[in-house]
């Protein structure tokens, strides 16, 4: 590619999508995405800082969520900007770098929280089927390790794909299915080879996101048997209990993926605003029910918090 294309290529804009035939109504559609993307800001927070100033806390399980609410919170600043800046009227449009970086950051994300989730099932598989040994086997050191060992495999693995990006020529109309940017949405402007992309892509949500579905699964198999094992039918309850939180957690970050590309992959002749609104569940969801689920589920969390409240109103 020739430098004057790169240049025109690199000085493409292209327009973000909010909700399709309700743009006289983005006003008042502002008013609970405001409210969710500050929910989504305060339940993160309050539960990073719960963890942080609660001694009790400090465990592996712990860890392991102030993780995925770390995740949760910088997968809602990555997309706050162009969501209410296209509800709010400020923004419009969106430029190739830009787009590619927020790319980069959602699906970087994505992949991280279900890392992260992965680790957390494999915590509760160790706290249940091998409880005598768990403080022995899931030390300080090694939660460090596997919290850098996430960050890398979520942030090194996606540059290549990402970067392809930017030197790709964009002939098809400059118009996102989202108020946001991804991936699948920018190669299908393309009118290069996208085969790279295409197949590089296809690796990264076998190896990420379907690899770590499947070994949840196996390992929510071996708590089940080994919860079948008890013969308390009161600590068979108590252990399955525990594992309710992360169960949830699971649920609310794969459902909206799977639905999400069920609706791009067979919803073609569907309503754009169904796009727009799964592409939002998809981005919001998660972050949104994480701290609510953990808080109403974690009877640590839950009794920091309303001891936080009661000293508060004092």
């Amino acid at each position: 590619m020739s430098p004057i294309s790169i240049l025109n290529v690199s000085s493409s804009r292209f327009i973000l999508t909010g909700f399709p035939g309700l743009e006289v109504h983005y006003l008042w559609i502002s008013i609970p995405f405001s409210s969710i993307y500050a929910m989504v800001f305060l339940g993160n927070c309050m539960v990073l800082h719960v963890i942080r100033t609660e001694p009790s806390l400090h465990q592996p399980m712990f860890y392991f969520l102030a993780m995925l609410a770390l995740t949760d919170l910088c997968m809602g600043l990555s997309t706050m900007y162009t969501v209410l800046g296209v509800l709010w009227g400020i923004i419009r449009e969106i430029s190739l770098d830009s787009c590619i970086a927020q790319s980069y950051f959602i699906h970087g994300l994505s992949f991280m929280e279900s890392s992260v989730l992965l680790a957390m099932a494999f915590d509760r598989y160790i706290a249940i089927c091998n409880p005598l040994r768990y403080s022995s086997i899931l030390t300080n050191d090694k939660i460090m390790k596997i919290g850098v060992t996430i960050l890398c495999r979520s942030s090194l693995l996606i540059p290549p794909v990402i970067i392809r990006l930017k030197f790709l020529n964009y002939c098809h109309p400059h118009i996102l299915s989202h108020s946001f940017c991804l991936h699948q949405d920018l190669i299908r402007m393309a009118c290069s080879d996208i085969r790279f992309n295409s197949i590089y892509g296809l690796a990264l949500v076998i190896s990420n996101l379907l690899l770590d579905a499947v070994l949840i699964l196996i390992s929510y198999i071996m708590i089940l048997h080994a919860v079948l094992a008890i013969a308390s039918r009161e600590e068979r309850i108590k252990s399955l209990q525990t594992c309710v939180s992360h169960i949830c957690a699971v649920s609310v970050f794969y459902i909206p993926i799977i639905g999400l590309t069920m609706v791009h992959r067979f919803g073609k002749h569907l309503s754009p605003l169904v796009h727009v609104l799964m592409g939002n569940i998809y981005i919001l969801f998660p972050p949104l029910m994480n701290p609510i689920i953990y808080s109403i589920k974690t009877q640590q969390i839950r009794r920091r918090v309303f001891k936080g409240r009661g000293n508060l109103f004092k």
